[in-house]
Order: C-alpha cells, then sequence, then structure tokens
C-alpha cells in the first residue's frame, strides 16, 4: 500500500489560535505543534515571495523525523511570468533555501490562475525544464540571478527525487493531450475540491496523487460533514492501492499505467473558518 500524508495548507492563522492553537502557545511555536499532528504541511509563503535559507533551515528543525513538507511554488513564476522566460526566476525559487529541508522536501505544487489557458508548447517547455532531482535542481540553482547573492543555498546532502503537482483552474485544461503531457512528465494534476468553483478531474497522472480539499459547500470556509470524509477515504484507499474510484471524474478515456501502489498527500485549505486542521484529524482518523 502507498504511502499516505494527510495534512494541512498552511500553519500561521490569526483565527486558529486558541482554538487549534492551545491558548497562549506563542506564535514560533505554531509550525513545532502542528507537525506533531500532522505528517505533512504545505508551505504556502513560497508562492508570494522568496523565502530565506536560515527560514527553510528553522522549519526543518522546528518538525519532527519523518514529517515532509509539500512547497508551494513561486506565483511570480505562474501567475505574473505565466510561465514566459522562467529559467532564470526557477533557478531563484530552488537557490532561496530549498536545500536545507533535506529529506523532509516533498511534492512541489504549482497552482495556476483562473484566467490562464491551456497552451500545450508551454506548459511543455516548463514541464522540461523542471528538476527531477536535488541534482538537477543545484544544477539549475546554480545559475540564480545576480539578487540572490547572500541569500541563496547551494548545496546538497543528498541526491533525492523532486515530484511535481499542477493545480489547473480553467476549464481548457480538461483536454486529453494534457494528461498525456503529465503522464508522459511523471507530474500529478492535482485533485482540487473547489465547491464547484474550478474544474474537477480525478485522472491519475504520476505515481503519487495531490490532493487539495479547499471545501464541497463554501470555498475555503466550509467543514466536510462525516460522510464526505468517509467519500474521500474511500477514495484514497482506492488511489493507494494503486486502483481508482469507480465513479472517478475523468478526462482521459485512457487508462492511467498499473502500479501496485501509490503514494497520497492531501492537503485541506478550508482555513477560515478552522475547519482545516479539524477536518484533516478526522479523515486521518478514518483512513
Amino acid at each position: 500500500m502507498g504511502e499516505t500524508r494527510i495534512g494541512i495548507s498552511g500553519w500561521r492563522y490569526p483565527p486558529w489560535r486558541g482554538v487549534f492553537y492551545p491558548p497562549g502557545l506563542p506564535q514560533h511555536r505554531e509550525l513545532e505543534y502542528a507537525s506533531r499532528k500532522f505528517s505533512t504541511i504545505e508551505i504556502n509563503g513560497t508562492f508570494y515571495s522568496l523565502q530565506r535559507p536560515e527560514s527553510f533551515e528553522r522549519w526543518y528543525q522546528d518538525t519532527p523525523p519523518n514529517f515532509v513538507f509539500s512547497i508551494k511554488g513561486a506565483r511570480y513564476i505562474t501567475h505574473i511570468r505565466r510561465l514566459r522566460d522562467v529559467e532564470g526566476p526557477l533557478a531563484n525559487f530552488f537557490a532561496s533555501g530549498i536545500f536545507n529541508l533535506r529529506e523532509k522536501i516533498g511534492p512541489i505544487l504549482w497552482q495556476f490562475p483562473p484566467s490562464f489557458r491551456y497552451d500545450a508548447g508551454r506548459m511543455k517547455g516548463f514541464f522540461e525544464i523542471l528538476p527531477r532531482d536535488t541534482k538537477q535542481a543545484l544544477s539549475l540553482a546554480r545559475r540564480r540571478e545576480k539578487r540572490m547573492t547572500g541569500r541563496a543555498r547551494l548545496a546538497i546532502d543528498a541526491n533525492r527525487v523532486l515530484r511535481h503537482a499542477i493545480e489547473i483552474r480553467h476549464e481548457s485544461f480538461v483536454d486529453e493531450s494534457f494528461v498525456q503531457l503529465l503522464r508522459e512528465h511523471n507530474i500529478a494534476l492535482v485533485v482540487a475540491d473547489t465547491a464547484g468553483k474550478w474544474p474537477y478531474r480525478e485522472d491519475i497522472t504520476a505515481d503519487f496523487l495531490y490532493l487539495r480539499l479547499h471545501g464541497d459547500k463554501e470555498i475555503y470556509a466550509s467543514g466536510y460533514s462525516p460522510e464526505a470524509l468517509t467519500r474521500w477515504s474511500d477514495r484514497i484507499h482506492a488511489w493507494r492501492i494503486g486502483s481508482q474510484p469507480d465513479d472517478a471524474h475523468l478526462i482521459s478515456t485512457q487508462p492511467p499505467p498499473q502500479r501496485h501502489s501509490r503514494d497520497v498527500y492531501c492537503y485541506f485549505d478550508n482555513d477560515v473558518k478552522v475547519k482545516a486542521p479539524f477536518d484533516a484529524q478526522d479523515l486521518i482518523a478514518k483512513l
């Protein structure tokens, strides 16, 4: 059976204090606390701006052994440059300190804006320059821009596999060729529950699954009922034994490559009303 990790998207939310986090817990200990409840957490700060090596080192030290971070790719690459001429920004991203997470580096999430339409050539070019292990990432990071001088980490402790996942938000991606492109590059299509706001598809395109549960009734806000969590636990079980749900919502008519198991990463992002951490704990209990 594949490894399954259930967690939360981010960890620093003021409304969580005194509700999920114990009253009086210092802010600088929130990651330490959350990482003892979940085996994985998404780093969201990397989406908004380049972080610093000392931040990644601190996050590494604050979390227990066998913990894994997923890392959200920079919006400068996906939203501002929209994949045009991104080798320099991509080098900066990997030079910013990610290597300080060492064995706790998990999948890298690339989320595209709702206005970003599927462009096969642009996506293919992006996939071809994405590093597939930390050795390739280090080679890319060494081509960082000059502004990274003094704030880069350009060393790895070991060569480790890097996984990538793509979250789509435009209907034009509902295209058979997109699924085939993902499979050619072993990149996961994010299964994103967005209360019907953006496309929801469950095509298996890699040797792992990446789920983002934003809320099934109201995006970022609504919690998941026990029945809804049971449904998710059944789907995760099918995926981690190498199968897929009988009622899977698919783009492609072609079956995925057969596997005996797949790893599954699942993150709750319905954080506005402090639902995410409790829903994640309930799903862990069901699994």
